[in-house]
Protein backbone atom coordinates (compact mmCIF):
# COMPACT_ATOMS: atom_id res chain seq x y z
CA UNK A 1 0.00 0.00 0.00
CA UNK A 2 1.31 3.46 -0.88
CA UNK A 3 2.12 6.05 1.79
CA UNK A 4 -0.67 8.26 0.44
CA UNK A 5 -3.26 5.52 0.82
CA UNK A 6 -2.00 4.67 4.30
CA UNK A 7 -2.30 8.30 5.37
CA UNK A 8 -5.81 8.51 3.92
CA UNK A 9 -6.85 5.34 5.73
CA UNK A 10 -5.51 6.68 9.05
CA UNK A 11 -7.35 9.98 8.56
CA UNK A 12 -10.58 8.17 7.76
CA UNK A 13 -10.13 5.94 10.80
CA UNK A 14 -9.53 8.93 13.05
CA UNK A 15 -12.60 10.68 11.65
CA UNK A 16 -14.73 7.65 12.49
CA UNK A 17 -13.12 7.46 15.91
CA UNK A 18 -13.94 11.12 16.55
CA UNK A 19 -17.58 10.54 15.68
CA UNK A 20 -17.77 7.69 18.19
CA UNK A 21 -15.92 9.73 20.81
CA UNK A 22 -18.47 12.51 20.41
CA UNK A 23 -21.28 10.02 21.05
CA UNK A 24 -19.52 8.85 24.22
CA UNK A 25 -19.09 12.34 25.70
CA UNK A 26 -22.74 13.16 24.91
CA UNK A 27 -23.90 10.05 26.77
CA UNK A 28 -21.72 10.90 29.76
CA UNK A 29 -22.98 14.47 29.66
CA UNK A 30 -26.58 13.30 29.76
CA UNK A 31 -25.85 11.34 32.93
CA UNK A 32 -24.27 14.39 34.56
CA UNK A 33 -27.15 16.61 33.50
CA UNK A 34 -29.53 14.37 35.44
CA UNK A 35 -27.48 15.16 38.57
CA UNK A 36 -27.48 18.92 37.94
CA UNK A 37 -29.71 21.61 39.37
CA UNK A 38 -29.42 21.85 43.14
CA UNK A 39 -26.42 23.32 44.96
CA UNK A 40 -24.56 20.47 46.64
CA UNK A 41 -23.85 21.44 50.24
CA UNK A 42 -20.59 20.46 51.91
CA UNK A 43 -18.99 21.51 55.19
CA UNK A 44 -15.50 20.02 54.90
CA UNK A 45 -12.85 19.45 52.24
CA UNK A 46 -13.53 15.72 52.53
CA UNK A 47 -17.21 16.20 51.74
CA UNK A 48 -16.30 18.35 48.74
CA UNK A 49 -13.91 15.72 47.40
CA UNK A 50 -16.55 12.99 47.76
CA UNK A 51 -19.07 15.09 45.83
CA UNK A 52 -16.57 15.79 43.06
CA UNK A 53 -15.66 12.10 42.86
CA UNK A 54 -19.33 11.09 42.59
CA UNK A 55 -19.72 13.25 39.47
CA UNK A 56 -16.47 11.94 38.00
CA UNK A 57 -17.49 8.34 38.60
CA UNK A 58 -20.90 8.88 37.00
CA UNK A 59 -19.29 10.04 33.77
CA UNK A 60 -16.36 7.61 33.87
CA UNK A 61 -18.68 4.63 34.19
CA UNK A 62 -19.86 5.55 30.70
CA UNK A 63 -16.67 6.92 29.16
CA UNK A 64 -14.12 4.33 30.20
CA UNK A 65 -15.75 1.23 28.68
CA UNK A 66 -16.82 3.03 25.50
CA UNK A 67 -13.46 4.65 24.81
CA UNK A 68 -11.57 1.50 25.74
CA UNK A 69 -13.61 -0.46 23.19
CA UNK A 70 -12.79 2.14 20.56
CA UNK A 71 -9.04 2.00 21.25
CA UNK A 72 -8.23 -1.08 23.37
CA UNK A 73 -4.47 -0.55 23.29
CA UNK A 74 -4.56 3.14 24.27
CA UNK A 75 -3.47 4.09 27.76
CA UNK A 76 -5.76 5.89 30.15
CA UNK A 77 -4.78 8.94 32.16
CA UNK A 78 -6.19 8.22 35.60
CA UNK A 79 -5.91 11.71 37.08
CA UNK A 80 -7.26 14.65 35.06
CA UNK A 81 -5.12 16.98 37.19
CA UNK A 82 -1.85 15.41 36.00
CA UNK A 83 0.56 17.42 33.88
CA UNK A 84 3.73 16.78 31.91
CA UNK A 85 4.57 14.52 29.00
CA UNK A 86 2.97 11.14 28.45
CA UNK A 87 4.82 7.92 27.64
CA UNK A 88 5.02 6.90 23.96
CA UNK A 89 1.93 5.59 22.20
CA UNK A 90 -1.73 6.50 22.36
CA UNK A 91 -3.48 7.80 25.46
CA UNK A 92 -6.99 8.86 26.32
CA UNK A 93 -6.90 12.14 28.26
CA UNK A 94 -10.36 12.58 29.72
CA UNK A 95 -11.95 15.11 32.02
CA UNK A 96 -15.27 13.50 32.96
CA UNK A 97 -16.60 16.68 34.56
CA UNK A 98 -14.56 19.69 33.43
CA UNK A 99 -15.72 22.48 35.70
CA UNK A 100 -16.92 19.98 38.30
CA UNK A 101 -17.04 22.55 41.10
CA UNK A 102 -19.35 24.68 38.96
CA UNK A 103 -21.66 21.69 38.52
CA UNK A 104 -21.84 21.26 42.30
CA UNK A 105 -22.77 24.92 42.70
CA UNK A 106 -25.49 24.77 40.02
CA UNK A 107 -23.46 27.02 37.72
CA UNK A 108 -23.72 26.29 33.98
CA UNK A 109 -20.03 26.37 33.02
CA UNK A 110 -19.06 22.69 32.86
CA UNK A 111 -18.45 20.08 30.20
CA UNK A 112 -17.30 16.54 29.41
CA UNK A 113 -14.10 16.15 27.39
CA UNK A 114 -12.20 13.30 25.75
CA UNK A 115 -8.98 13.70 23.78
CA UNK A 116 -6.87 11.06 22.06
CA UNK A 117 -3.17 11.84 22.30
CA UNK A 118 -0.72 10.09 19.98
CA UNK A 119 3.00 10.42 20.68
CA UNK A 120 2.26 13.43 22.91
CA UNK A 121 0.25 15.22 20.22
CA UNK A 122 -3.53 15.64 20.49
CA UNK A 123 -5.09 13.93 17.47
CA UNK A 124 -8.79 14.39 18.11
CA UNK A 125 -11.00 15.85 20.78
CA UNK A 126 -14.68 16.07 21.63
CA UNK A 127 -16.08 18.50 24.19
CA UNK A 128 -19.77 18.35 25.09
CA UNK A 129 -21.74 21.03 26.95
CA UNK A 130 -24.78 19.17 28.29
CA UNK A 131 -26.80 22.24 29.27
CA UNK A 132 -26.71 23.72 25.77
CA UNK A 133 -26.45 20.44 23.87
CA UNK A 134 -23.41 21.74 21.97
CA UNK A 135 -20.55 19.47 20.95
CA UNK A 136 -17.20 20.91 19.87
CA UNK A 137 -14.87 18.65 17.91
CA UNK A 138 -11.46 18.89 16.31
CA UNK A 139 -9.37 16.50 14.26
CA UNK A 140 -5.78 17.17 13.29
CA UNK A 141 -5.70 18.55 9.76
CA UNK A 142 -9.49 18.57 9.41
CA UNK A 143 -10.46 21.70 11.30
CA UNK A 144 -12.53 22.48 14.38
CA UNK A 145 -16.30 22.34 14.43
CA UNK A 146 -19.34 23.12 16.56
CA UNK A 147 -22.06 20.59 15.80
CA UNK A 148 -20.58 20.20 12.33
CA UNK A 149 -20.16 23.91 11.59
CA UNK A 150 -16.58 25.13 11.04
CA UNK A 151 -15.01 27.28 13.73
CA UNK A 152 -12.65 30.21 13.12
CA UNK A 153 -10.74 32.37 15.56
CA UNK A 154 -11.33 36.11 15.54
CA UNK A 155 -9.67 38.52 13.13
CA UNK A 156 -8.97 41.08 15.84
CA UNK A 157 -5.56 42.71 15.45
CA UNK A 158 -5.65 45.12 18.41
CA UNK A 159 -5.23 43.84 21.96
CA UNK A 160 -6.82 47.07 23.16
CA UNK A 161 -10.07 45.98 21.47
CA UNK A 162 -9.86 42.39 22.67
CA UNK A 163 -11.73 40.30 25.19
CA UNK A 164 -9.21 38.06 26.95
CA UNK A 165 -9.59 35.41 29.63
CA UNK A 166 -7.69 33.36 32.17
CA UNK A 167 -8.41 30.73 34.78
CA UNK A 168 -7.75 31.49 38.42
CA UNK A 169 -5.03 29.61 40.28
CA UNK A 170 -6.25 26.35 41.75
CA UNK A 171 -6.57 25.80 45.51
CA UNK A 172 -3.22 24.85 47.06
CA UNK A 173 -1.36 26.22 44.02
CA UNK A 174 2.27 27.28 44.50
CA UNK A 175 2.52 30.85 45.81
CA UNK A 176 4.71 31.94 42.89
CA UNK A 177 2.07 30.78 40.42
CA UNK A 178 -0.70 32.55 42.35
CA UNK A 179 1.24 35.82 42.32
CA UNK A 180 2.06 35.43 38.63
CA UNK A 181 -1.64 34.95 37.86
CA UNK A 182 -2.45 38.12 39.76
CA UNK A 183 0.24 40.22 38.08
CA UNK A 184 -0.77 38.95 34.63
CA UNK A 185 -4.39 39.94 35.21
CA UNK A 186 -3.24 43.40 36.27
CA UNK A 187 -1.14 43.74 33.11
CA UNK A 188 -4.04 42.66 30.91
CA UNK A 189 -6.39 45.08 32.67
CA UNK A 190 -4.16 47.87 31.36
CA UNK A 191 -3.76 46.50 27.82
CA UNK A 192 -6.96 44.63 26.87
CA UNK A 193 -10.55 45.77 26.52
CA UNK A 194 -12.13 43.22 28.89
CA UNK A 195 -10.54 40.60 31.14
CA UNK A 196 -12.49 37.51 32.23
CA UNK A 197 -11.30 35.21 35.01
CA UNK A 198 -13.15 31.97 35.70
CA UNK A 199 -12.93 28.20 35.49
CA UNK A 200 -12.80 25.92 33.61
CA UNK A 201 -10.08 26.61 31.07
CA UNK A 202 -11.67 24.49 28.37
CA UNK A 203 -14.73 26.71 28.06
CA UNK A 204 -12.55 29.79 27.53
CA UNK A 205 -10.64 27.94 24.84
CA UNK A 206 -13.86 26.96 23.11
CA UNK A 207 -14.65 30.65 22.91
CA UNK A 208 -11.23 31.43 21.44
CA UNK A 209 -11.75 28.76 18.79
CA UNK A 210 -15.20 30.17 18.01
CA UNK A 211 -13.90 33.75 17.73
CA UNK A 212 -15.93 34.98 20.72
CA UNK A 213 -12.88 35.97 22.74
CA UNK A 214 -9.45 36.80 21.43
CA UNK A 215 -6.95 35.25 23.83
CA UNK A 216 -6.67 32.92 26.81
CA UNK A 217 -3.68 32.36 29.07
CA UNK A 218 -2.92 30.19 32.07
CA UNK A 219 0.03 29.36 34.30
CA UNK A 220 0.72 25.74 35.24
CA UNK A 221 -2.40 23.70 34.44
CA UNK A 222 -3.12 20.06 33.72
CA UNK A 223 -3.14 18.19 30.41
CA UNK A 224 -6.90 17.63 30.57
CA UNK A 225 -7.45 21.38 31.04
CA UNK A 226 -5.51 22.41 27.98
CA UNK A 227 -5.17 19.64 25.38
CA UNK A 228 -8.79 19.77 24.08
CA UNK A 229 -8.72 23.54 23.69
CA UNK A 230 -5.22 23.57 22.25
CA UNK A 231 -6.33 21.34 19.39
CA UNK A 232 -9.59 23.24 18.87
CA UNK A 233 -7.83 26.62 18.74
CA UNK A 234 -5.08 25.38 16.45
CA UNK A 235 -7.52 23.77 14.04
CA UNK A 236 -9.64 26.96 14.09
CA UNK A 237 -6.65 28.97 12.89
CA UNK A 238 -5.34 30.27 16.20
CA UNK A 239 -1.87 30.26 17.69
CA UNK A 240 -0.75 28.49 20.86
CA UNK A 241 2.50 28.93 22.75
CA UNK A 242 3.71 29.40 26.28
CA UNK A 243 3.36 32.87 27.79
CA UNK A 244 6.80 33.85 26.47
CA UNK A 245 5.88 32.89 22.91
CA UNK A 246 7.84 29.62 22.82
CA UNK A 247 6.27 26.42 21.45
CA UNK A 248 3.87 24.91 23.98
CA UNK A 249 4.11 21.31 25.15
CA UNK A 250 2.38 19.55 28.06
CA UNK A 251 5.59 20.14 30.05
CA UNK A 252 5.37 23.94 29.65
CA UNK A 253 4.81 26.07 32.74
CA UNK A 254 2.44 28.44 30.98
CA UNK A 255 -0.02 28.47 28.10
CA UNK A 256 -1.32 31.07 25.67
CA UNK A 257 -3.93 30.63 22.93
CA UNK A 258 -4.82 33.61 20.79
CA UNK A 259 -6.04 34.90 17.49
CA UNK A 260 -2.97 35.43 15.27
CA UNK A 261 -3.49 39.19 15.16
CA UNK A 262 -3.11 39.64 18.94
CA UNK A 263 -0.77 36.80 19.86
CA UNK A 264 2.43 38.86 19.82
CA UNK A 265 0.84 41.67 21.82
CA UNK A 266 -0.46 39.20 24.39
CA UNK A 267 3.04 37.71 24.76
CA UNK A 268 4.43 41.20 25.29
CA UNK A 269 1.87 41.98 27.98
CA UNK A 270 2.36 38.69 29.82
CA UNK A 271 6.13 39.07 29.71
CA UNK A 272 6.16 42.38 31.58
Amino acid sequence: MSETLQTTDVAASDADLLAQTAIAVREAGSALRERFGEVVRYQTREELMRALAANDDTALDILRPRLTRLRPDAGWVEDELDGGALPPGEWWVVDPAEGNVNHLHALPEWAVTATLVRENQPVLTAVHLPLTGETYTALTGAGAHLDGRPLHVSRTADLGLSIVATSQARPDEDEKVVRRVGSSITAMLFDALVVRAAVPATLHLLNVAAGRIDAFWQFAGARADLLPGALLVTEAGGRISDAEGRPWTPQSQSFLAAAPGVHAAAVSTLSR
